[in-house]
């Protein structure tokens, strides 16, 4: 196999000049040999397959809330569910938080990961996040490995969500494969509250006294949507009550 036509396509998506990107994929074949480069082939191929795993972990886990949201509202005449919302992590995002842990980039690294796939679930109201959680944990082929209740228990920043770790199978050509999944739950009012926050104060460098102000005004914000969902929670119940 010809090294340099191996590396030129990888390294042409990174530099502006196709003469540059042959070059340097020329000077790059001489520290590769054919057992080195087979490995890497054959590392890239079982990762785009572990990326193919938890999309269908994210699959299973979405499907199962669909269902919950159809039963209820043929049962109570509501969905729970304003919407759902996927992902999984992109290579440049697990690798910069690998690095951040010290951890090196290998499949091994990703088994330590728990929020390469994930599921955001926006409810009405805050008690149905409560009893969608319940439902979703209470089925015989989930198994919980983590749960962090940032509703009871908000962030320093006012940040608040309810946030589980699952495992759920996946039945692949020959074999089950239990693949972990982050569900976050929380109000159309949390998740307003969160979008605005992070736009406003990811990656900002802002001076200290800036960022303590910024910092006081949003977790006032984040109380005030508390509030809102609270008092939109008795609204509802004053209505359903009395219907």
């Amino acid at each position: 196999m010809d090294m340099t036509e191996f590396i030129t396509p990888m390294v042409g998506n990174i530099m502006q000049s196709r003469g540059n990107a042959a070059a340097l994929a020329h000077q790059l074949s001489a520290y590769f040999d054919e057992n080195s480069l087979q490995k890497a082939k054959e590392n890239l191929e079982e990762l785009k397959s572990r990326m193919s795993c938890y999309q269908c972990a994210i699959l299973e886990v979405e499907t199962k809330f669909k269902v919950l949201n159809e039963r209820f509202s043929l049962n109570h005449e509501r969905n729970p569910i304003e919407a759902i919302k996927t992902r999984v992590k992109s290579p440049e995002s697990i690798y910069e938080k690998l690095n951040r842990k010290n951890l090196p980039f290998t499949l091994e690294s990703l088994d330590q990961m728990h929020d390469i796939a994930g599921i955001r679930v926006i409810c009405s109201f805050v008690d149905d996040i409560y009893m969608l959680a319940d439902c979703l944990l209470k089925q015989d082929d989930i198994r919980l490995v983590e749960k962090k209740d940032y509703i009871a228990n908000p962030k320093e920043n006012g940040y608040r969500s309810l946030h589980l770790i699952v495992e759920v199978p996946i039945f692949l050509e020959n074999e089950k494969r239990w693949m972990k999944v982050e569900v976050q739950l929380r109000t159309i009012a949390m998740e307003f509250w969160a979008n605005l926050e992070h736009k406003l104060r990811y990656k900002k460098n802002l001076s200290e006294d800036l960022s303590t102000l910024t910092a006081s005004e949003l977790s006032e914000c984040a109380e005030m949507s508390a509030q809102l969902d609270l008092k939109m929670q008795n609204i509802r119940n004053i209505i359903y009550g009395n219907s």
